[in-house]
Order: C-alpha cells, then structure tokens, then sequence
C-alpha cells in the first residue's frame, strides 16, 4: 500500500467533494427515449456500476460505451454523459464529438483537458473532479456524479444516503481490517489467476476489482458472472486449477445463491480454494462499502507480491505507439 495509500484514503473526500459540488441538472427521466454514459477505465465502471443500481427502476435503456463509437441509434432523444478523469481519453473525444453531430443531450465529468474546452464551446454542463489521481483512483468522483445525477432524474433523493456513509467511508482501520480478512483466506495464492464470480448486480463491482488487481498488483484476473457462467465455464472446472475464486453474492435471488453453493462445493471437493464474499443486497452503502474494500485489498496483494501499485509502464507505452500512429 505504501505507493497508493495516501491516494485511495482520499476516496470518501471524493465522494464529499462531489456531493458539496453537485449542480442540478434539472432533467427528468422523461425527456429521453435512451440514457449513454460513455467512459473507459474508472470512468466506464462507474457507468457500469450505475447502470446496475438503476437497472430495475430505470423506465428507459442505459448503455455503457468504452470505444471510439456511438450506437446508431442516438440522436436529439437521448442524453449522452461524457465522462473522462483527465478529460484527453481520445476515445472519449470521439463519443463526444458523435453525440454533437448527433444532437444529443450532453453531460460531462472530468477535471478538464479538452473535455472541458469542447463541453464550455457548446454550453455543455460539466461536473468538475480534482486533478491529482491516477484514474483509477479517482472512482469517488464519477460513481458520486453519476449517482447524483441519475438519482435526479429518476426524482428520487440519495443525498441523504451518501451523506450517511461518509463517517463510514472515513473510518479507514474498518476497510482495512476487512480487506486483512479476506486476504488471510488465499494468501498462499497469490501468484496464480485470480477467477471473480459474481451474481448480475455485482459483475460491476467484480469487473472493478478485477481491473485493480491488473492494474495495482499486475496480476491476472478474469470475471464470470452467474447464471450465464453455469451454462459453459463451470464445463472447465476439473481437478485442482492454477486459480484463485473469489466469489461475490448480493444474496438478492435464491436460485443465484444456490448455484454458487453447487459451485463452492464443485471447485473445493476438487482441492481448489474458494473465498465467498457475501453483502446484504445491492444498496448504494454495501456498493461503496464493497468497492473501497476490494481497492484496499488489490494494494495489500500488490504489496504482497512486490509490484508498484503506481506503475503503469505498459498502458503508457501503449499510449506513446498510439501516439506516433496519429
């Protein structure tokens, strides 16, 4: 944790920020046919996680775009939110580019760039993040915005709710001991793929935590999600595998709960290790709770392994041969 800690003990001040600095957007559900929120890294899986929370309420479609193009479909009928941490992400550019040619409804988060620039020519309202973050540590920000801003339109109110968890989000011991907690459970399976199974309302959240074992602590991680996984990867679980499971429940079905019962079994009987994380349904205080866990825990495995958690050298070589390419 000793490359990352003092950035990701900032998380619940992200979270505070942006409930001080929330603008209303004084929209309603109504006015759109589609709902797009377009982001890639921490910026897309705060869509994603959104997109999830909403799912059984939302009474239009919500897409999560992380590539260069818009669907077909969008036009003056649908609201588009940008939302890029640095605000240069080109393939964020392009989405906001289309959804001008598009005469979409457009909404931005970001710290500025050319995000902020484009967004201010056209009269774009921007929620503003704090620069200083790798983006990936800057969760607290997009997954607040987006909160705010989908809770206002669906009218409903979730201030309160954010507001409550701060003093929790602050108590950094707490997520830390948890995290402790769950690593005891494979910490001589550290150097083997990390196998994340989730139920649908979590796959979000497995998607995250697989994305800062990657990125923090340079291991390989993959995510399946029940009941979808049931019906072709369990067919690969065979004797003793080079893998670590984590299993993620938000308890919210019976017939999920029982096929990762079946699946527990199935991969311990055979001599694989299996770690179930359990939460108490798919509400904003066990989502952030959850996530800022899971964050903690990829700095302690980073730690554990001996990565630097702050180094991305193949993501920034990746974008200098990008660069030449342009």
């Amino acid at each position: 944790m000793k490359f990352q800690r003092q950035y990701l003990e900032k998380f619940p001040y992200q979270v505070e920020y942006s409930l001080n600095n929330y603008i209303r957007h004084n929209l309603t559900i109504d006015n759109f046919k589609n709902i797009i929120i377009c982001g890639l890294g921490g910026s897309g899986i705060a869509g994603r996680i959104i997109k999830s929370f909403f799912y059984d309420i939302s009474p239009v479609p919500v897409e999560v775009i992380s590539d260069y193009s818009l669907p077909y479909y969008v036009n003056e009928s649908s609201l588009v939110i940008i939302s890029s941490y640095s605000g240069n992400t080109e393939e964020t550019l392009s989405l906001y580019i289309q959804a001008v040619e598009k005469h979409a409804f457009i909404l931005a988060i970001t710290t500025g760039g050319i995000l902020q620039e484009l967004a201010e020519e056209n009269n774009v309202q921007v929620y503003l993040a704090e620069p200083g973050y790798q983006p990936r540590m800057a969760l607290g920000y997009s997954l607040t915005y987006l909160s705010l801003i989908f809770s206002e339109l669906m009218r409903q109110n979730i201030q309160n709710n954010l507001k409550s968890l701060l003093l929790n989000l602050k108590n950094t011991e707490y997520y830390l001991t948890e995290a402790g907690n769950i690593l005891s459970g494979f910490t001589d399976r550290l150097d083997v793929k990390q196998i994340i199974i989730t139920d649908p309302p979590t796959y979000p959240i497995g998607i995250r935590f697989a994305q800062q074992l990657q990125e923090n602590a340079k291991t390989e991680a993959f995510v399946h999600e029940i009941p979808e996984a049931n019906h072709n990867v369990i067919e690969t679980y065979y004797g003793k595998l080079n893998s670590n499971f984590i299993f993620i429940d938000s308890g919210l079905l019976d017939k999920i709960t029982y096929r990762f019962q079946f699946l527990k079994e199935l991969l311990e009987n055979q001599g694989n290790q299996v770690t179930m994380i359990n939460i108490n349904g798919f509400t904003m205080r066990e989502i952030y709770n959850l996530i800022y866990t899971l964050d903690w825990l990829s700095l302690m495995i980073a730690d554990r392994k001996g990565k630097k958690s702050d180094e991305i050298k193949n993501i920034n070589k990746l974008k200098n041969f990008l660069s030449n390419k342009n």
